[in-house]
């Protein structure tokens, strides 16, 4: 009997990363800028562009900041605003995680963004992985009606969390899909899917890019207190995107 294909979406934060994971064979995108930060919500030209050029599936990033899921107002308003901007441009999904102060999750506040996708995808992010109770969590984003959930299983590393993945995923069933994504190397990736029985997989797939304009003046700095390297930066690599489709999939 033929194996059930596996699903790969490429975390992307450019444009520029989404065209190489759909070069590279990739299922879908999930689209957002700041990975340093773990992701925050795309520029609504980047999202534009991608729905002008990319066949497969977008998943747009709603997160306003990095630092915690516990949103103001304000930030409240400008998530609910992207939301409405990525379903105009044809977004075919959006990925969101609001939690309360204590860590559980929002459903007064997530119940208005689920309303506001609609008929697209919605999914709940890594916050998941910081609730205090997962298969509470799970049955609240069930309820609310959510397509899936991204987790590394709420440790640090997909690898680490196997185990967890591999309950939530039998405890799910068919009610709501499990993500398994965080720390996913192309190295791990039968041993993830083997261990959790998941479908499906989240990962990121880069090679560092040089950039020659910033090299005149070494010494001047645009980052935090880490300084990156100014003439380099990272972008998704189509053949190792590929890589990932064959390990994953070798008879398709």
């Amino acid at each position: 009997m033929a194996m059930q294909r596996i699903l790969v979406e490429i975390c992307c934060g450019s444009l520029e990363d989404a065209l190489e994971a759909e070069r590279g064979g990739a299922d879908r995108v999930e689209l957002c800028s700041a990975l340093f930060l773990g992701g925050l919500t795309p520029s609504l030209g980047t999202i534009i562009e991608a729905k002008a050029r990319l066949k497969i599936p977008i998943m747009v990033m709603i997160r306003p900041r990095g630092g915690g899921f516990c949103y103001t107002k304000s930030e409240m308003a400008v998530m609910e605003r992207d939301t409405v901007l990525a379903a105009e441009q044809g977004a075919e999904g959006m990925v969101l995680g609001i939690l309360n102060a204590d860590g559980g999750i929002d459903e007064e506040r997530c119940t208005r963004m689920r309303k506001l996708i609609g008929d697209r995808q919605a999914v709940f992010h890594r916050a998941f992985d910081v609730t205090p109770d997962p298969f509470r969590s799970l049955d609240q984003l069930v309820a609310l009606g959510f397509t899936r959930v991204l987790t590394s299983g709420q440790e640090d590393t997909v690898p680490e969390g196997a185990h967890l993945i591999k309950r939530l995923i039998e405890y799910a069933g068919d009610r709501i899909e499990i993500l398994p994504g965080g720390g996913i190397k192309p190295l791990s990736l039968r041993q993830v899917v083997e261990s959790t029985d998941c479908k499906q997989v989240h990962l990121t797939a880069f090679k560092t890019q040089s950039d020659t304009s910033v090299r005149g003046r070494p010494f001047v700095t645009f980052g935090g207190a880490l300084y990156p390297p100014e003439d380099q930066y990272q972008v998704a690599d189509r053949y190792l995107v590929e890589r990932v489709v064959r390990t994953l999939n070798p008879n398709s």
